[in-house]
């Protein structure tokens, strides 16, 4: 099940602290979407190379025909 949540100050806040933790050079967006995932325990599923190797993240490679 899905849950929209609001971007509010805190969590930009937060996105802004997770993308610069561990020099992980994510995205504004990519660090939005990783910090709720984090702030909810919830599995961050993606095919996004930039997420790989990240605690709580199901990485998948893009397939890629020869």
């Amino acid at each position: 099940m899905a849950t929209v949540v609001d971007l509010t100050p805190a969590r930009a806040v937060a996105a802004s602290k997770v993308g610069q933790a561990h020099e992980l050079a994510l995205a504004l967006a990519d660090a939005v979407m990783y910090s709720t995932s984090l702030e909810f325990n919830a599995t961050l599923w993606t095919q996004d190379a930039d997420y790989q190797g990240l605690s709580g993240v199901r990485y998948k490679a893009k397939f890629v025909p020869d």
